[in-house]
């Protein structure tokens, strides 16, 4: 079982990131997964995470995520709003964070991940999608974890978005995954 949370603020698409997720891994990766958001203040701008399960066999519990192996961060000021993004991680938890800032890099180092990727999710999403909002190009670099392949992700995508968005998305996702760093 490998537990996940993606953090954010409310209108750059963590939920829909989390379907998206789910989608992947259970259509296209021939696996189990589960997701469970959690809204907060229900506005955009606000805090937003969302808890993802997922196994290679049914999963049969329907609860937040407490002690994540992977956290995934789309706006690397949500530390800045009071979210302690390391709560409860372990010495092997990975942390896949949107920035290309040195400074920024340097301040997640505290948080003691055990290894850190980052990529400008939110530049690239613009490029792509004209729009600013980074869940796809984010789950593309989540591919480099290894939990999922890339080409799941895009199928997952277009899937959700349709050929017209799903397009742009997609794109996005790969061009992350394919720009990603490892501090």
């Amino acid at each position: 079982m490998i537990k996940l949370k993606f953090y954010g603020l409310g209108g750059q698409g963590i939920v829909t990131a989390g379907k998206v997720f789910s989608e992947a891994v259970s259509l296209h990766e021939d696996k189990y997964a589960i997701t469970i958001p959690a809204y907060g203040h229900e506005r955009r701008g606000a805090p937003v995470n969302t808890s993802i399960i997922m196994d290679n066999k049914p999963i049969l519990v329907n609860s937040f995520v407490y002690n994540p192996d992977i956290v995934l961060v789309m706006d690397y000021t949500v530390v800045d709003k009071g979210v302690d993004i390391s709560e409860g991680i372990n010495e092997n938890s990975i942390l896949v964070l949107n920035t290309e800032d040195e400074n920024v890099l340097d301040e997640y180092r505290k948080y003691n991940f055990k290894e850190i990727y980052y990529v400008d999710g939110t530049e690239i999403a613009f490029k792509n999608t004209g729009r600013r909002i980074p869940n796809s190009s984010m789950l593309g670099a989540l591919a480099i974890t290894g939990l999922l392949k890339i080409d799941s992700v895009e199928a997952a995508i277009m899937s959700m978005f349709g050929e017209k968005a799903g397009d742009g998305n997609a794109k996005a996702a790969r061009d992350a995954y394919e720009k990603i760093n490892k501090a």
